[in-house]
């Protein structure tokens, strides 16, 4: 079962690094960071969920930034603001999920939600993942 997300004043934890792997290696469809080479399954159990950890953290740093971005674009101070149609097309979202977007990314930006110092727990906007689809 995957831990809890940090809320608003615990700090993060830090999952194991996502290490780059060889361009000929990452060209076999079978190898996926070394895990299809680990033979002992108590070691594969334990480096799958460090990358699951890693990927999860890096999901949600992505995210943050993609939603910071949608309400920069959206500033209606902004000569080139862009409609929430305009971002949910760039991004490939429903233009629903593209407004929800632009307010999670104005809260991060006042500081009232996650942000490099420390989480609400978000996974994007309202707190809780929203499927873009």
């Amino acid at each position: 079962m995957a831990e809890p997300t940090p809320r608003r004043n615990e700090p993060r934890l830090r999952p194991a690094p996502l290490l780059f792997e060889p361009t000929q290696v990452a060209d076999d469809p079978e190898h996926f960071f070394d895990l299809e080479s680990i033979d002992d399954p108590r070691a594969l159990l334990t480096r799958a969920t460090e990358l699951t950890h890693a990927f999860r953290a890096a999901t949600d740093r992505a995210v943050e930034f993609q939603a910071m971005a949608a309400a920069q674009l959206a500033d209606p101070r902004r000569f080139d603001r862009l409609t929430t149609a305009d971002i949910a097309e760039r991004a490939e979202w429903t233009e629903d999920y593209a407004k929800k977007m632009v307010e999670f990314g104005r809260e991060l930006l006042r500081g009232g939600g996650e942000n490099s110092s420390g989480g609400s727990g978000g996974h994007g906007p309202g707190h809780g993942h929203v499927d873009p689809v």
